[in-house]
């Protein structure tokens, strides 16, 4: 009887904390580790040093990380993605282990330092999964360098900064400000920098990109425009037009999870990401 009255407590006790479990979209889960990289170390790209690793054989895929983080947070994604493609991350000019020049960040120069890597590791095309930022920068190659891509897995982009939230009011997006800074202290080359480097990449934010419906009708990679239901920082309706606005995109709304979708459900956005791959 002691034994099933334990048992009862337990389950009573389970039930209770599962009522009052935040939802996932509501979570920042730690950020993850990359597993061991076949090659990795840092590329001379455009004046600067690009941090890179890559992964696995086959077709090449570049992970392209959001504003503030760095490459580690592809950790759910890699050791997945890198069974069946040759898996690329990178750590965009001044983020993470990579370093910058006095130049002011834009999408356009960012967007040629990945397609700088991609000369240096001789890779003629890939495909892009990006995230937030990245995403972007795989708009930017589709729209000004079609040659360079095969496909766009585009999670959580804006086509203009008109499409772009209050995060302030955002807890979990003030969470990964927060843990940013400390991550950049711990990588960066530049460490004690963080608030000049927040302020440099929010003048950028809050004045690009600025795509065109022409720039979005003249894409002609196969292209996913994706993001979560519960997105803290990108408004749904410029998602809807941006996949109404590119030929062919299709529209992925991914359920019960926010901006940070690959660390709140890693399952549910690798089934999405593999499953574009294989059918494109």
């Amino acid at each position: 009887m002691r034994v099933l009255n334990l048992a009862l407590c337990l389950l009573v006790s389970l039930v209770a904390g599962m009522a009052h479990a935040e939802p996932q979209w509501l979570t920042l889960p730690p950020t993850p580790t990359l597993p061991k990289a076949e090659e990795s170390g840092l590329a001379a790209v455009n004046g600067i040093k690009i941090w890179y690793a890559t992964f696995g054989k086959g077709d090449p895929v570049i992970l392209l990380h959001g504003g503030l983080a760095n490459a580690n947070y592809w950790g759910h994604q890699v050791p997945v993605l890198a069974e069946r493609y040759r898996v690329i991350v990178m750590d965009s000019r001044g983020h993470g282990r990579s370093t910058r020049d006095e130049r002011p960040y834009g999408y356009e120069l960012m967007a040629s330092d990945v397609l700088g890597l991609m000369d240096f590791l001789k890779i003629p095309k890939a495909a892009v999964v990006g995230w937030s930022d990245g995403a972007i920068l795989g708009l930017e190659i589709a729209i000004r360098h079609p040659a360079r891509l095969s496909k766009l897995f585009a999670f959580a982009a804006n086509s203009d900064p008109s499409a772009v939230k209050d995060v302030d009011k955002s807890p979990v997006f003030s969470a990964f400000i927060a843990r940013a800074a400390t991550e950049y202290e711990a990588l960066s080359a530049t460490p004690g920098q963080y608030e000049s480097f927040l302020k440099q990449i929010g003048k950028m934010w809050a004045t690009q990109p600025n795509y065109t419906a022409a720039e979005l009708k003249g894409i002609s990679t196969p292209t996913w425009i994706v993001d979560g239901d519960h997105d803290e920082a990108i408004k749904r309706e410029n998602i809807e037009y941006m996949a109404a606005g590119i030929p062919g995109a299709g529209l992925l709304i991914q359920p019960e999870v926010s901006h940070f979708s690959f660390l709140q459900d890693p399952r549910q956005f690798n089934e999405n990401v593999m499953h574009f791959l294989a059918r494109h």
